[in-house]
């Protein structure tokens, strides 16, 4: 029994020095645009910029060198749950602030 649980889980994902590369690329072009945004005066939509492009940086890190793309559906759910939390209370922050 206890064979099978190990063997179960001891599958690993190893991913090509390559592919890590094309991922590191992703993030130093979303640096790059999120220095060259700054720059530019977009009016109210400088925070969502900032946050979208912040959030797509955060996505890679996650699901590629945290390895949260090959976790169970448990890891995944908790996580999803998480930024939907995160999003509700920095949206509440923005009803708060805009509304003051």
């Amino acid at each position: 029994m206890e064979d099978s649980f190990v063997s179960e889980h001891e599958t690993e994902h190893q991913l090509s020095y390559g592919f890590l590369a094309f991922i590191l690329g992703g993030l130093v072009l979303l640096t790059c645009i999120t220095v060259g945004v700054s720059y530019i005066d977009w009016g109210f939509l400088n925070v969502p910029i900032a946050l979208f492009v912040a959030s797509s940086k955060a996505t890679l890190v996650l699901l590629f060198f945290m390895h949260i793309k090959y976790e169970g559906l448990v890891i995944k759910v908790s996580f999803i749950s998480t930024m939907v939390f995160l999003a509700i209370m920095i949206s509440f922050t923005f009803w708060d602030v805009g509304f003051r």
